[in-house]
């Protein structure tokens, strides 16, 4: 038997202070600003607008401030709320003797100077590391998929100190976003990993398409059997995202039907970021994985899969809130020997333990959780 799983870990060791916002009206802005700052600094040269643009951005990102006089200036700390500014060749700015001045963008473009925003950090509730490790070691998968890992560095560390060497082969793909939030893969002994392809550099007529990446692993099972596993993160659910979700879905689409023509088997997987807003129907954005003639289909549809009494994977667990997936080929169903969603980590964001399923009693508040998302596994006869 092999169990192939999926899981969203909310990173392992650290993680950006902003995803720790629990509201939105919070993290959003933030990001937003992170994103635009850098995009600016990138440009071959800087306007009056998009050095007042800067400075605004800067401002929300807690690294410039207005002081008793309300002039902007920088915030000078080692300890960040949001972001760092980090300056590495050139100059950026320059700060007036006189307080009562506003600091001054003194770059003329990209060409000035070398540096950029960068998110800052902070550590991963220890209770909640160790909770991540005992969802893994409890699930005990064959081949896991994993969404948001810092890095390939951090797998090790976290498989040799909390997992005790449990996985023999751990590949990560550096992806296509900025914070560090990449997906990868861990087998054990005997499964081994044949090729890997990443996909960050595909693009169609709106430009790169994924917003990690969908790697592509080949792995032989001990039995002999090749499976090529797909691991995805699409965009996520902040200031909507549905058409980009849904050119990433044409796109792994389009990659397990070549993959199928040439008689491969293929497992599709990961936090998808989109749930359907009815029974019986596909997440809109998504719709491309399912629509006729897919090879694909959805582990909430196979036999034998039990999604233990509720019918999504994060938070609350509501029809809206399945995110996490696995397809399979539909040469692989007559080998599926069944599956499910594993919710011991999951406390999500609520004051007090769920009722709808079993947590693990270590955790007593949220921050403590494993994942606000519960790790998905198939079983095959393989």
């Amino acid at each position: 038997m092999t169990r192939i799983a999926s899981f969203n870990v909310e990173n392992l060791f650290e993680r950006p202070r902003a995803f720790g916002a629990t509201q939105l009206s919070v993290a959003k802005p933030i990001l937003d600003a992170y994103r635009e700052v850098n995009g600016l600094f990138g440009k071959a040269s800087y306007t009056a607008a998009d050095k007042a643009k800067m400075k605004s951005r800067l401002l929300d990102l807690d690294i410039y401030t207005r002081n008793a006089h309300g002039a902007i200036r920088r915030k000078n700390t080692q300890n960040p709320k949001w972001a760092w500014l980090r300056k590495n060749r050139g100059a950026f700015d320059r700060e007036p003797q006189d307080p009562g001045q506003d600091v001054e963008i003194i770059a003329t473009g990209r060409s000035d100077w070398i540096g950029w925003v960068e998110l800052a950090t902070e550590p991963v509730n220890e209770i909640g590391t160790r909770m991540t490790a005992r969802v893994i070691q409890e699930l005990n998968a064959d081949i896991i998929g994993i969404v948001e890992a810092e890095d390939r560095p951090s797998l090790l560390r976290f498989n040799e100190e909390l997992l005790g060497g449990m996985y023999r082969h751990i590949m990560l793909i550096d992806g296509n976003d900025e914070r560090g939030i990449d997906v990868a893969i861990l087998t054990k002994v005997g499964f081994e990993i044949e090729s890997v392809r990443s996909n960050v550099d595909a693009e169609d007529s709106g430009g790169i398409i994924f917003s990690r990446d969908c790697a592509q692993y080949g792995v032989r099972t001990p039995g002999g059997t090749s499976v090529h596993i797909l691991v995805n993160h699409f965009k996520s659910q902040s200031g909507g995202g549905g058409a980009k979700r849904r050119r990433q879905a044409v796109e792994v689409r389009r990659i397990a039907d070549g993959l199928v023509q040439q008689g491969q088997n293929v497992v599709v997987l990961g936090d998808l970021n989109e749930g359907p807003t009815q029974v019986g129907a596909p997440a809109q954005n998504l719709s491309p994985l399912y629509d006729a003639g897919s090879p694909l289909i959805e582990c909430y549809a196979l036999p034998g899969f039990d999604a233990g009494g509720r019918p999504g994977s994060f938070d609350s667990c509501t029809l809206r809130n399945r995110l996490d997936y696995i397809f399979v080929s539909a040469g692989l169903q007559s080998a599926v020997a069944g599956g499910g969603l594993f919710r011991k980590g999951l406390w999500g964001d609520r004051p007090t333990r769920p009722t709808a399923w079993v947590t693990f009693p270590e955790i007593t508040r949220s921050v403590e959780q494993a994942s606000d998302h519960s790790a998905v596994f198939v079983d095959f006869n393989f």
